[in-house]
């Protein structure tokens, strides 16, 4: 089994794997209405993830980590190949939503596995909450998740 983490606002928890929070306003590998779950290959990956989304350091205390788990068979690698060249720029490029929301549309696979754009070396991965084979996903409860008090220091200098 593949293990993939999520941190999340705990006052979201009750979403947080609907896609609804992605599908509101887009995100790297989604355009706004497309419905799908980011969560991280480690629980580190996920807080660098968290932290260079977050525009204010007032609602860090509240976060929670989960653990989702889900077999090799489900997870579609994206090949680097079709990766648009600025694919690394933020705002995300509209080349990368398109292969999100086309990866989606043709429910292809329940998840796919793309670099992260902080560790090219790591992966993220998208699911489809929409996908037959999501119910399959074993999501573990969530854990109180606590900022360490130096990193807080660091955010909030930047």
């Amino acid at each position: 089994m593949i293990k993939a983490w999520r941190l999340v606002k705990t006052k979201y928890l009750s979403t947080a794997f609907t896609g609804e929070g992605a599908s509101l306003e887009g995100g790297r590998w989604n355009s706004a209405g497309i419905r799908v779950v980011y969560a991280s290959s480690s629980p580190s990956l996920a807080l660098l993830e968290t932290i260079v989304n977050i525009e204010s350091i007032v609602p860090l205390p509240a976060y929670s980590l989960v653990c989702v788990e889900f077999e090799a068979h489900l997870v579609e690698q994206l090949p680097s190949r079709s990766l648009p060249p600025d694919w690394l720029h933020y705002p995300p490029p509209i080349e990368t939503q398109q292969i999100g929301d086309l990866w989606v549309a043709q429910g292809r696979s329940c998840i796919l596995a793309v670099p992260s754009t902080i560790i090219t070396q790591d992966v993220n991965y998208v699911l489809n909450p929409m996908h037959h084979a999501f119910g399959s996903l074993v999501i573990s409860p969530p854990t109180h998740f606590t900022f360490d008090p130096r990193l807080l220091t660091l955010i909030d200098s930047a």
